[in-house]
This record gives structure tokens, C-alpha cells and sequence, in this order.
């Protein structure tokens, strides 16, 4: 089938740009270049798919829309995580969670998770240290503790509206943020759940001591709230009045930067230090894979494919996301690249069967937790000089619990 061969070659691009170092958003853009000359999609026929978009489709529907909207939300989410950053905030927060929360295997996976709520790119770094100071104290072994970063940062994906995956696919498919979240979040429950199981219930050595954690609970449970004040403000405008997680996020920086009082004259800087051209590259490659498709009219004949090869419908839909995020080892592209061939499938609007959308980003999740180009995971076997032959293995039982759950969504609501 030429599409599919057209998009392992542009795929094989980009693994290779990326193994020689070239920026991950400059990589997809030519990519999604190559996937386009391939598909023979002239200059004229991109357009006129644009065109159409804008005359058939909702506003939050069109690529245009998207691209600006979610290339926002990536540069506030930055700009978010900077000035938490640079007020200290983010510094209290693991003190605060230890001082919370009486379990320490609950305060070791509980660090990640409260900073994954901010999704700034490279963000594992934001929470290893905490990590790994409070792991080393407990006694817990580094590969171990790799892992427990790793996946527990990593679990809000499929819900959580600041991740821009979860409102293009919101967007893709015409369905509502709570309807999506309601289903995805079976995602993110088993993946949490296999890791408390298999990650956190022998990861203290039986004879260690509690460690104490000085300063008044007022002041702690103070510390937690002023890190979790601006995040809640994003995902109740989002969830509860369908406001856009780049208007939220601005709203949310502007009352955390009065709240603490930073000079407006301060205010340019925080938002240039939170520019990165290369954030508007990701997401515009990404998107540019979606129009190929669209003006190629690629997707039909990629369904009748796979209906000719009587390819089970399941399996599709877990595969197909499964292989390109292991092979890219990124969210967002995987969404674009793979998503639009699974609508006929799915549907959209009212007619959308959401619970195979959660098969389709459980296979997702599934190869981004298991790659080895997953940067996350790159930086996570350095900063705890661990190998990531000692780490992945870890990972597997709780990415098998993912995998789980995307199939029972399937099989009980997906009919």
C-alpha cells in the first residue's frame, strides 16, 4: 500500500534526523515535506484542502485554528513553568508533598505526578532531582527510581488539557473534553495503579527509618496550593465552560504573576524565555502530516487496505499508534500521523465510539513508554546513571496495565 509505504519512509526520516541531532520540530517538518511529495500533493491541492476545511468544518476543527491554538498553549505552558520557577514555587513543592503525604511510597510517586502536571518540554528534569534526593534518603534503587519518575510523570497525558494532544484530539474528532477525559482516564487509572503495584510496594528497603521533614503543616499545605492554584484554574475553564487550555494558561499566568507580585516590567522576559521557535515547527509538522492526508484523499484507500487484508479493526487501531509513537518517540506527531486514518473507524461527533479513541492512545502511551527515543526516558537513565536496559524492564508490567485497559474500554463500551 503506497500510503503506508510513503509514511515509513517519511518516518525513517525522521528517526534519522532526530538520531543526528536535529531538532525534533525542524525534523517533522521535513518529514512531513517528504510525506507530502511522496503523496504527490501539489501546492494548489493543499490549499484547496484548507480552503475546504474552513467551509465544512467547526473553527476548532480547522488545522489553521489548531496550529495557533496549540503552539500557544506550548509556549505558556513554558512561560507557566519559568515563573514558577523563578518564584521559588516549583523549589517547595516536594518538601511540601513529603511533609502531606504519610506514606513515602505515596510522596515518592506523588512528586512526579503533581509536577507532570505542567508539561513543559524536557520537564522530567523538573521533578528528578526531588526524585532522586528523597529516593536516595529511602534507600531506593536507582533504576527504580528512574522508572517511578518516568512513568508517574507521565500518566496525565490522556487527560489532562494542558498535554496539547488531548485538545487537538478533542478538535479531530468533534467531541467534548469531558467526554473524551471520562473515557481516557481508564488510561491513566491502570497505568497509575501498575505502577503503585509493581514500582512502589517493594521499593523501600524493609528496615528503613521515616524521614522527617521540617517547617509547620500550614506552611506546606500553603507551598502545595501555590504550585496547584494556576494548573486547576486551566483544567476547570477547560472541563467545566470548554474554554481553550491556551486562554486558560494565559488567564493563569497573568493571576499567578499578580499574586506573587513580579514587576510588569519583569513580565517581557518571562514570556521571551518561554518563546522557542522550535515548539512552532512541532506542532506545524505535525499538523502538515493531517493536511497531506486530507488533500491526498490517502485515508479511504488506507481503510480498504486494511479491510482487504481482513487486518482485525482492533488490532489496527492499537498497532498503528503503538509502532509510529515507538518509533518516534513523540505525542503529538503520533497523533497527527495516525489518528486520521483511524477515523472511519472511530466516527466523529455523536457518532464517535470514544472508547476506541482510548484503544487507539493506549497503544500510543504503550510505545511511548517503552522507546528508547523517548527523550524523557533518555534523560531519566542519565541524570539517575542507570542503564535503560535496567529501566524498561521495569516499565513493562504497568505498560501491559495500559494496554489492558485500552482493551476493556474497547470491548465493554466500544460497540
Amino acid at each position: 500500500m503506497f500510503v503506508l509505504f510513503s509514511m515509513a519512509i517519511a518516518l525513517g526520516l525522521l528517526v534519522i534526523l532526530m538520531h543526528r541531532k536535529v531538532r525534533l520540530g525542524r525534523s517533522i517538518i521535513a518529514a512531513a515535506v517528504v510525506f507530502g511529495i511522496l503523496l504527490r500533493v501539489s501546492p494548489h491541492a493543499f490549499w484547496q484542502s484548507l480552503v475546504q476545511e474552513w467551509h465544512t468544518k467547526p473553527l476548532t476543527q480547522t488545522t489553521v485554528y489548531l496550529w495557533i491554538s496549540l503552539t500557544a498553549l506550548v509556549m505558556l505552558v513554558n512561560v507557566l513553568g519559568i515563573a514558577m520557577k523563578q518564584t521559588g514555587v516549583s523549589d517547595r513543592l516536594a518538601p511540601a508533598l513529603q511533609r502531606l503525604f504519610r506514606s513515602r511510597r505515596f510522596a515518592l510517586a506523588a512528586i512526579p505526578m503533581i509536577m507532570g502536571l505542567l508539561p513543559t518540554p524536557g520537564g522530567i528534569m523538573l521533578s528528578a532531582p526531588m526524585v532522586r534526593d528523597f529516593g536516595d534518603s529511602l534507600g531506593v534503587e536507582r533504576s527504580r527510581l528512574a522508572a517511578i519518575n518516568f512513568l508517574f510523570r507521565h500518566q496525565w497525558e490522556t487527560v489532562w488539557p494542558l498535554f496539547p494532544s488531548v485538545p487537538l484530539i478533542q478538535g479531530m474528532f468533534g467531541i467534548s473534553a469531558l467526554a473524551l477525559i471520562s473515557h481516557n482516564i481508564a488510561i491513566m487509572l491502570a497505568g497509575t495503579i501498575g505502577g503503585t503495584l509493581f514500582l512502589l510496594a517493594h521499593a523501600l528497603p524493609p528496615s528503613q527509618p521515616k524521614t522527617k521533614t521540617e517547617g509547620h503543616l500550614s506552611t506546606h499545605l500553603r507551598n502545595f496550593g501555590q504550585a496547584l492554584w494556576p494548573i486547576a484554574i486551566v483544567a476547570g475553564l477547560y472541563m467545566g465552560l470548554n474554554v481553550p487550555p491556551a486562554i486558560g494558561t494565559a488567564l493563569a499566568i497573568v493571576a499567578f504573576l499578580l499574586c506573587h507580585k513580579v514587576p510588569v516590567t519583569q513580565w517581557k522576559a518571562l514570556f521571551k524565555a518561554g518563546f522557542e521557535l522550535d515548539f512552532v515547527f512541532l506542532i506545524l509538522g505535525s499538523l502538515l502530516f493531517k493536511v497531506n492526508l486530507d488533500a491526498a484523499e490517502a485515508v479511504p484507500s488506507v481503510v480498504d487496505f486494511f479491510a482487504t487484508i481482513h487486518a482485525p479493526t482492533p488490532v489496527v487501531i492499537f498497532l498503528l499508534p503503538f509502532v509510529v509513537a515507538f518509533l518516534t518517540g513523540v505525542t503529538v506527531p503520533t497523533v497527527a500521523m495516525t489518528f486520521p486514518f483511524l477515523l472511519p473507524w472511530i466516527g466523529t461527533g455523536q457518532e464517535a465510539k470514544i472508547a476506541l479513541e482510548t484503544l487507539a492512545f493506549s497503544g500510543l502511551i504503550c510505545g511511548l513508554l517503552l522507546t528508547p527515543v523517548h527523550l524523557c526516558l533518555a534523560l531519566s537513565g542519565t541524570y539517575f546513571e542507570s542503564s535503560l536496559t535496567k529501566i524498561i524492564p521495569r516499565l513493562l508490567i504497568p505498560t501491559a496495565f495500559v494496554a489492558g485497559a485500552g482493551v476493556f474500554m474497547a470491548i465493554v463500551f466500544g460497540r
